[in-house]
This record gives structure tokens, sequence and C-alpha cells, in this order.
């Protein structure tokens, strides 16, 4: 690991009903166990936005450089752009993506962009009127449904070419 990238995360949440709104996280914090009813029945995408910096020494050898987001919940589906450039979607795991064209020394602008399914909306209209509620469905949302782990949840780190060749067992 070069470099783990903490917060503050600025976050965009992005909704199918156009209520957006934004907040900031210290640390990456699971939707679905979030203090704030919005954020815990999101249903959409959210854009998680930070600045990073990366000295020039990291950049020195040649390596390749990955970003690797830890753990993407609940389908698994991010988009990751880097100070402006799309570096694609990555929906299993290992959820990584090359940033050694896209990064640069000095200041860095990452954004991660994570979608989740609609179950947590689903479970917070449950005990709603019909007439409050966002969705509507012929799914019948039963008693013992829980929440789904829901968001970027990390740990995001900048992982250098050793680290991946002593992970696949290679020597390089």
């Amino acid at each position: 690991t070069l470099r783990r990238l903490e917060g503050p995360w600025n976050v965009t949440f992005l909704s199918p009903w156009g209520d957006t709104f934004r907040t900031t996280m210290s640390e990456l914090t699971d939707w679905s166990e979030h203090p704030n009813e919005r954020i815990r029945c999101h249903s959409g995408k959210a854009s998680y936005e930070m600045t990073f910096e990366l000295s020039a020494e990291a950049r020195a050898n040649g390596a390749v450089l990955m970003l690797d987001l830890g753990r993407v919940e609940d389908v698994g589906i991010a988009r990751v752009l880097l100070n402006g450039q799309d570096l694609g979607i990555v929906w299993t795991k290992p959820f990584r993506v090359d940033i050694t064209a896209a990064v640069k020394t000095g200041p860095n602008r990452l954004t991660v962009e994570v979608v989740n399914s609609w179950r947590n909306r689903l479970l917070g209209d449950r005990g709603l009127p019909a007439d409050q509620r966002k969705t509507k469905t012929n799914i019948t949302v039963a008693e013992n449904w829980k929440s789904a782990p829901s968001g970027l949840l990390g740990p995001v780190q900048i992982l250098t070419e050793a680290v991946l060749a002593s992970v696949s067992g290679e020597t390089r």
C-alpha cells in the first residue's frame, strides 16, 4: 500500500425522484447504518469526491499505480474518475483501476460514483402511507427483510505494482 485515502469525502446523493442532497463524511460509512434517514433509505447514485496529494517520490520509479476501492455495496458497481479522466467502471472484486496515466504529482481530484438497488428505499417506504411512498411495486416487502449494506465502504488505497505482484503470487 502506497497510500490510504482518508476523508473527508464530499458526497452528493442523486435519486431517480430528483431529491439531490449533499453531505460530508469524515470516514466512509454504510448508508444503511447512517443516522440520517435520507441516506439510510437512499436508492440511486452517490458521487464521492475528495482531493489527495501524491509525492514526486511515489511517481519516481515508474511503477504501475492502482486505486483499490475496498468494498463497494450493495450491487457493487462504481465508476472512477481521476482529474477529470473517466477510468471506467468496476463491478467485481477486487474493485481496482489503473490510475498510472491519470494521477499526477501534487493535488489530485478523485470522484467515485456508486449505485445501489432500491431495496433500502422499499424498506423506508414500507411503513409510510401509500400516498407518501416514493416507490410503487407489486413486490411484497416482507417483514423479515433487512437493509442491505450500501455505498463506498473502502478502505480506498493506492497500491503499487509490487503489492499486486505479491497478491497474485508472481515475482516481477
